[in-house]
Parts: C-alpha cells; structure tokens; sequence
C-alpha cells in the first residue's frame, strides 16, 4: 500500500467515524440536562465509587494502594477509571520525577464535596436493604 492509498484509507476512516458522532446527538433523551443525569454519569461504572470510596478512606494513595485496597480490579481497568475521574476533576495525579517513577493520587475539592452525597446515598441503602430484608422474612 503506497502512502497516498494509507493516507486516502485513514481519512476515509476519520469521516465515517465523525458521522457516527454526529449521529450520536440523534440518541439524546429528555434526561441530558438533569444535573443528577450528570453527576451520575461522572460516578457511574463499576469502579469509579470504590475508587473515589478508598481515596477519601485513606487519603493520598499510590497505584499498588490503590490496586491492593479495590479487589478485584484489572490493571487496565484501574488506569482507565482513574484517567476518566481525572479528567471530570473528581481526583488529581501527582507525578514525581524521580526513580522509580512515583504517581499519587488525592480527591480534589470537587471530589471531596462528593463524599457527604455519598455517604447520604450509602446511609439510605442501608434503611432501603434493611427495610428490603424485613419484607422478605
């Protein structure tokens, strides 16, 4: 494959992929301008709450910590979930130039205003799983 033929082949690509975003607006439901539609979306998926959770336990942590501390988590789901909570300013990445490399990760101030929602949302779990439990016995 010559490099005009590469080249013809990745812009093909590139359109095709920004039509397919355009058309993502098409998907929107009358929910996209909830705030609590947003927030959750910031929070939601299966890691980021234990994540943002063991942040808030312990404070600064390091990768391994935070590996050691979330069970079950993948490497390649702990970096991603960690690179998507950076980006909605929920945690902050502290890189030191040093060797070893050495990477820390704390709530920012947005991410620790979350934690009083969180822990109202974790108390009415528990009246909901208790009262849940009450019913079925």
């Amino acid at each position: 494959m010559t490099s005009m033929q590469y080249f013809l082949l990745k812009k093909e690509k590139t359109e095709y992929r920004s039509d397919i975003m355009k058309d993502q607006a098409l998907y929107r439901g009358r929910l996209d301008n909830c705030p609590l539609t947003f927030a959750l979306n910031q929070i939601g998926g299966k890691w980021r709450l234990p994540i943002i959770w063991a942040l808030s336990k312990n404070g600064t942590m390091r990768y391994n910590e935070l590996k050691r501390d979330i069970e079950g988590i993948t490497n390649m789901m702990l970096t991603q979930s960690l690179k998507e909570l950076e980006l909605h300013g929920i945690i902050s990445r502290k890189q030191f130039m040093e060797v070893p490399p050495r990477v820390e990760y704390t709530l920012t101030d947005s991410g620790e205003e979350l934690i009083p929602a969180l822990k109202a949302l974790a108390n009415w779990g528990n009246k909901m799983k208790k009262h849940s439990i009450a019913n079925f016995t």
